[in-house]
């Protein structure tokens, strides 16, 4: 894995407080599609990339789900075990999801929210195959930022402020332009999909230094140049003075795969 990819996913350990405050958690009815579509039941295993501070996590272990959680940041990791400590079928597991290894017991499924993308693209989808029984889902999941025709002024006068520091990427679209997920040719060797799908805008309301926190922890701001990170963050906090509260809104989207039977995995 390039080393400044490795960098950045590694950096969300130092934000793990406010990771843990800020990042919003997919609709329930998510959830419930991902169970029935997988075909999950409680007491089933599942391994899950990534977990960051448990969002997804808590959920699926609310659902009676048994989870191994694979998390490589050492704070985030200890975040989760705090939030899942009622639940003695989850385990969290500081590591990476490269470096992790499984045990002889095969998984029924292999969930990745807003996580997979930081996979090395080697094992991405090959290491979930080789894990799962014969017919296991891969379930990538997470939520889209969306900016309604009616949001507030803040949305689009921040633009500015991206602008002027060259921050990558372009503005959220609106939330009917989201299309689902699907998996890619690299994905197809190994599961045939069965779902890919969009659910309905979501709102989140952030008071001011909450957001600002989640800005300086996502990873376009953290991959500008110090000097351009800090103009960035002090436009903003400037610019907030005037919205004291912000109302986000995101869109959740889950693509289920399936493993084929007769692949043959690595």
């Amino acid at each position: 894995m390039a080393s400044d990819v490795d960098a950045i996913r590694r950096g969300f350990d130092d934000f793990a407080e406010v990771f843990d405050r800020t990042r919003p958690v997919c609709p329930p009815a998510l959830f419930d599609d991902l169970l029935t579509v997988a075909g999950l039941q409680p007491g089933i295993r599942v391994l899950e990339i990534g977990c960051g501070t448990g969002q997804a996590t808590l959920p699926l272990a609310e659902r009676g789900v048994h989870i191994t959680a694979v998390e490589l940041g050492a704070q985030l990791a200890a975040r989760a075990r705090q939030r899942l400590d009622r639940f003695p079928f989850v385990e969290v597991v500081t590591s990476t999801f490269e470096e992790w290894q499984p045990d002889r017991r095969p998984f029924a499924a292999v969930a990745a929210f807003n996580a997979l993308h930081w996979v090395a693209p080697d094992v991405r989808y090959s290491k979930p195959a080789a894990i799962l029984t014969p017919g296991g889902a891969l379930v990538v999941a997470g939520c889209h930022w969306a900016q309604p025709a009616d949001a507030e002024p803040f949305w689009r006068e921040v633009q500015t402020d991206y602008q002027a520091v060259g921050y990558p990427g372009i503005p959220p679209p609106l939330p009917e332009e989201i299309l689902p997920w699907h998996l890619p040719l690299e994905a197809l060797a190994y599961f045939d999909e069965v779902l890919a799908r969009c659910y309905p805008p979501y709102q989140v309301v952030y008071a001011a230094e909450d957001y600002l926190g989640m800005l300086a922890s996502q990873s376009g701001t953290r991959a500008l140049a110090p000097e351009r990170r800090r103009e960035f963050l002090e436009r903003v906090r400037a610019r907030l003075r005037a919205s004291p509260r912000l109302t986000a809104t995101f869109v959740g989207y889950l693509t289920v795969g399936r493993r084929k039977a007769a692949t043959t995995v690595r």
